[in-house]
């Protein structure tokens, strides 16, 4: 697998500070894609054993709250085989932490059922997601007003929550944000 980027201390994906990384690869080609330059498969570096472990550093500061999975398509089948062994290491070595993931594929339809978001990790791989930003960016329903998603359409499924109710229960933000006046 290869990345497009890594950002350090990164707070527009996800709750708290973060490390975020950017994978390449993906086969939805949403229009108006925010990072189009990466659905080369090919795009980036390779993610390697001395990048995983630059980022699970990362993670170690007390105010770094998890690691958030963008792309590119975090959820391609290839891309999901590579990062399985890699975000069980972080759930090991990095325990209080969260790992955000960010997919273009909707849960119940191209991820939970046969769909482009399942592959034969996919039941494994989403035991260590914390929460799942759901659904293909539209930009008709683009609103800059959203924490961490960019339309309307995009919902923020609290995983563990989910996982215990057996349906879909949506993350709560800070009630502080809900209204967006600060």
């Amino acid at each position: 697998m290869n990345y497009a980027t890594i950002k350090y201390c990164d707070i527009a994906n996800g709750e708290g500070v973060r490390t975020s990384l950017f994978v390449s690869g993906c086969r939805r080609h949403c229009p108006n894609c925010f990072n189009a330059v990466a659905w080369d498969f090919n795009y980036g570096a390779p993610f390697t054993d001395a990048v995983k472990e630059q980022i699970i550093e990362s993670l170690a500061p007390g105010y770094i709250n998890g690691l958030s999975l963008l792309g590119g398509e975090p959820l391609e089948p290839e891309n999901q085989r590579a990062l399985l062994p890699f975000i069980k290491e972080v759930k090991v070595r990095c325990p209080g932490k969260t790992i955000w993931c960010y997919t273009g594929n909707n849960l119940e339809h191209e991820v939970w059922q046969p769909g482009c978001g399942r592959c034969e990790v996919t039941d494994e791989f989403l035991q260590y997601i914390d929460v799942l930003v759901d659904g293909e960016f539209v930009q008709d329903k683009y609103d800059i007003s959203l924490r961490f998603r960019g339309s309307s359409n995009q919902r923020i499924i609290d995983m563990n929550k989910t996982r215990a109710a057996g349906k879909i229960v949506l993350w709560q933000d800070d009630p502080i944000f809900a209204d967006h006046k600060m």
